[in-house]
């Protein structure tokens, strides 16, 4: 499916640099006079959910959360209970059976941050595999997913929740975790705990892991698995590294570390901006003739991204919806998430929960800004090794999405150099069915694989939520090339090894 023409190119891929000499000034009057900057600082200030005030970093030491740890405790979690939370018997458990949980850890290595995360037990067993979810940003909060994507239940418009037929809880024992510090309900009184880099993000969670495992000792032997979206492409990349690293080195608990999923992630910046114009072009979003120009100055982009890539300033283009390209822009965000920030600052949502009087909003730009300089930081280049160790990887993408496109992530994924390059290349690609229909394209080849999924955009477990949660399944299970789904059973495998 192409977009209309007449939907129109207001600005497209133009990369400023402060540091580039003024030989670059006819790139530079190009772009004042034929891309508005009032859009491009739009679209940066939209970019992966529009943060929208400072939130949680507060002042003073003040015991704002009921839920402060206490000294000489890592983590202090209760189990929950929604008072708004309909259609019960759907699930075929009574809530108070479900192992719902939300809890704060004392971050190890900080001056006063404290991490807020969800813990929902499966569904199905407790032996499913644990996996945990990282929304994007940098910098916007993992209920996000929980309350749209794939977490148990979505919140009505009269904001009772309803359960989610698809969730993944279904088939793992799933955590969310609000990060870096200052995302979502994280929070800390001194502002020298906020996260600049990688580095910093994958020691937290790293040291979360070992709090969580150690709170519950009869998960850590079951099969774990990290996923997450747009900007958790660089996220995860280092947290995997991270949690290889301290296996390997026998840091703490041993975490049974079996792969990581990366949906529309932002991994290797100057790869996937290339692919922008053959996408745009592609998708029927600009002419032949756009497509000549904007060629032109990637090689300038290219330039900026290579001398000062943690200050780059670009600007990029600003579409009716470049999570979507199907769809029009809705608010600020492009996605309505309103009902989501209402229903985390109830009372009764907040007294369940034990955060206090810290307001809840879905993005911080305290984050945002502060991982800047993490941003055109290529994360691919750590991957190779876990690659080689037999982590497995599945790199999918919404093929409606603009702004982390398929094409982009397919590119680096085929260019990444590791013992099974040349097969992975060659290897064919096959159809991803459910229900008898294909949901996507799959190639696959040793632990690396890559889905593209159909009539999905940025957000492909909102978009495809049963296509989303088979992937999950039969990924997990080691069977994403080999299974089809029973329609009859969509938690049974027909496939078998």
């Amino acid at each position: 499916m192409k977009m209309d023409t007449s939907f129109p190119l207001r600005s497209f891929l133009v990369l400023s640099l402060v540091a580039l000499s003024r030989a670059a000034i006819d790139f530079a009057s190009m772009a004042e006079s034929n891309f508005p900057s009032v859009q491009a600082e739009k679209f940066i200030r939209d970019l992966n959910l529009n943060p929208k005030k400072e939130v949680n970093v507060v002042e003073g030491g003040a015991a704002l959360i009921r839920g402060e740890v206490p000294a000489g405790k890592k983590i202090v979690e209760k189990r929950i209970s929604f008072p708004n939370l309909v259609g019960e018997g759907e699930v075929g458990f009574a809530v108070e059976d479900l192992g719902h949980h939300a809890g704060y850890y004392n971050i190890e290595h900080s001056y006063a941050a404290k991490m807020f995360y969800f813990f929902f037990e499966s569904r199905n067993s407790k032996k499913d595999p644990v996996v945990i979810w990282l929304t994007g940003g940098p910098g916007c909060s993992s209920e996000l997913a929980i309350f749209y994507e794939n977490g148990p239940f979505s919140i009505a418009n009269n904001m009772s929740l309803v359960w989610n037929n698809f969730g993944w809880d279904q088939a793992s024992n799933l955590i969310y975790v609000d990060q870096p510090t200052g995302t979502g309900f994280s929070y800390s009184t001194d502002r020298r705990d906020i996260r600049h880099d990688e580095a910093g993000v994958s020691d937290d969670l790293y040291d979360f892991l070992q709090a969580f495992f150690t709170e519950h000792p009869e998960l850590a032997e079951n099969d774990f698995y990290i996923t997450g979206e747009s900007y958790a492409g660089h996220y995860i990349p280092a947290f995997a590294s991270r949690v290889h690293k301290g296996n390997k080195n026998k840091e703490g608990i041993h975490i049974n570390f079996k792969g990581f999923a990366i949906g529309n992630g932002l991994t290797d910046p100057a790869l996937q901006y290339k692919a922008y114009p053959d996408f745009a072009l592609e998708n029927g979003i600009i002419t032949k003739s756009q497509f000549n120009k904007i060629t032109k100055i990637v090689p300038v982009c290219e330039l900026a991204i290579k001398l000062c890539g943690n200050l780059t300033n670009w600007h990029l283009c600003y579409l009716s919806q470049y999570y979507d390209i199907r769809k029009e822009c809705v608010g600020s965000l492009c996605y309505d998430f309103s009902n989501l920030e209402k229903f985390l600052n109830l009372n009764t949502v907040r007294e369940s929960l034990g955060v206090g009087d810290i307001d809840f909003v879905s993005c911080s730009p305290t984050v945002y800004q502060a991982m800047l300089v993490d941003w055109m930081r290529n994360l691919e280049v750590g991957i190779p090794a876990l690659l080689e160790d037999g982590i497995h990887m599945l790199i999918y993408a919404g093929e409606y999405d603009l702004i982390c496109n398929w094409l982009g992530n397919s590119r680096w994924v085929h260019a990444m150099e590791w013992s099974g390059q040349k097969e992975f290349v060659s290897s064919p690609e096959i159809s991803f069915e459910v229900d008898g229909a294909e949901a996507g394209v799959l190639k696959t080849h040793g632990p690396l694989s890559f889905l593209k999924v159909h009539n999905a955009g940025h957000l492909v477990p909102m978009d495809q939520p049963k296509a989303a949660l088979e992937m999950l399944k039969r990924w997990t299970q080691g069977k994403l090339s080999d299974a089809t789904a029973d329609e009859s059973n969509p938690g049974k495998l027909v496939a078998e090894f």
